[in-house]
């Protein structure tokens, strides 16, 4: 579980954040900070327990910027993850979010569909990192970065539709196990090939893992997994 606090001064705002996490698989609301003060007193609590790992930030608190706050925490050595959310579409804010390493900037106001996306495309991240060893390789540390970005946030590459993998996506995140192209292709009324031209560009862009499914006649069949499971 990936163990979230919600920083943000507006309480029906942040308790609509707190319950838009809790319809979500992974992870864990372990508060509700109104202020950057506070926020620092919980991490600070935490740390003795059980390290908080994500902040969802608002960027305009009554005791300061949440740039600022993410200032603090980085040279204080705080490693937690930072996904602002916030109404100020500054670019210089916006320079400087990505300047102190927050990993996701969702501007308000949002639909819930947009919030899990970039919620699901963070977990993915932790997922393949807590999965990677001491010593990532080039293929891994694209994989990491990319898992940030939503299929949605770039063009799918030529001869994908965009439709068709959101339809993809969207069945392999409803299913409870791992699933191979024939599997997948029959409910969607695709080919075997295209469910697998689909499926290897989400495993390619860390949305899926990729892995062979052994127990089967000849050579080992691929399955695919939604990475969020």
């Amino acid at each position: 579980m990936i163990r979230t606090l919600v920083v943000e001064d507006d309480v029906l705002t942040a308790d609509a954040h707190a319950e838009y996490l809790r319809r979500l698989d992974g992870f864990e609301v372990v508060g509700i900070a109104g202020t950057a003060g506070a926020a620092l007193a919980a991490l600070r609590e935490s740390h003795t327990t059980s390290p908080i790992d994500l902040l969802l930030l608002d960027m305009n608190l009554p005791d300061g910027h949440g740039i600022e706050l993410a200032r603090r925490l980085r040279s204080a050595g705080v490693a937690v993850d930072i996904v602002a959310i916030t109404a100020v579409r500054d670019i210089d804010v916006v320079h400087s979010a990505i300047s102190v390493g927050i990993v996701q900037y969702l501007i308000k106001p949002f639909t819930f569909a947009t919030f899990r996306s970039k919620l699901d495309s963070y977990r993915g991240y932790r997922a393949q990192l807590e999965a990677t060893d001491a010593f990532a390789t080039q293929t891994e540390v694209d994989g990491m970065f990319a898992s940030l970005r939503s299929p949605a946030d770039a063009p799918p590459p030529k001869g994908l539709s965009a439709a068709t993998l959101d339809a993809v996506l969207g069945h392999l995140r409803q299913a409870d196990r791992a699933l191979s192209a024939g599997e997948l292709a029959e409910p969607l009324d695709l080919s075997r090939v295209t469910a697998r031209r689909y499926l290897e560009h989400l495993a390619d862009i860390g949305r899926a893992t990729r892995r062979p499914r052994y127990g089967t006649p000849g050579r080992p069949e691929l399955e695919y997994r939604w990475i969020g499971r």
